[in-house]
């Protein structure tokens, strides 16, 4: 019996001026996401897509790299020229990611910080008795 093959979407390169770079910062990786302001999805890239291994995704150029290829990318395929930043999780190189937006000749709208803070969560376990 043959496998059923999967059509995939033509990718198009669209004219789109302003979009939203979202930058989760994990403590083991860099995850950059640019989309439009539908939250469609342009280009992406991490650590590992730039040829960061292992230990070696963790660090502040990695992270540069890795924001600096999605943005390139955004602005030569799509013509994006203005950009609001998204930025979650904690690790040490947000800034160093954020830096390289802001100097790959793209107009910033806004800095936001997205990162979940909890309001006092669930409710802890009873204590055990003997």
């Amino acid at each position: 019996m043959a496998k059923p093959t999967l059509k995939r979407a033509k990718k198009t390169r669209r004219n789109v001026q302003e979009g939203i770079v979202s930058i989760m910062a994990h403590f083991n990786n860099t995850h950059v996401v640019v989309s439009d302001k539908e939250w469609k999805v342009l280009t992406w890239a991490t650590g590992w897509s730039s040829w960061f291994k292992w230990a070696r995704e963790a660090t502040p150029y990695a992270a540069q790299i890795t924001a600096e290829s999605a943005c390139t990318k955004a602005k030569t395929m799509h013509w994006m020229e203005k950009v609001t930043v998204y930025v979650k999780w904690i690790g040490a190189w947000r800034e160093q990611a954020i830096r390289w937006v802001i100097s790959a000749w793209l107009d910033l709208n806004a800095i936001l910080d997205v990162t979940p803070v909890p309001h006092n969560g669930c409710r802890k376990k009873k204590v055990r008795k003997l």
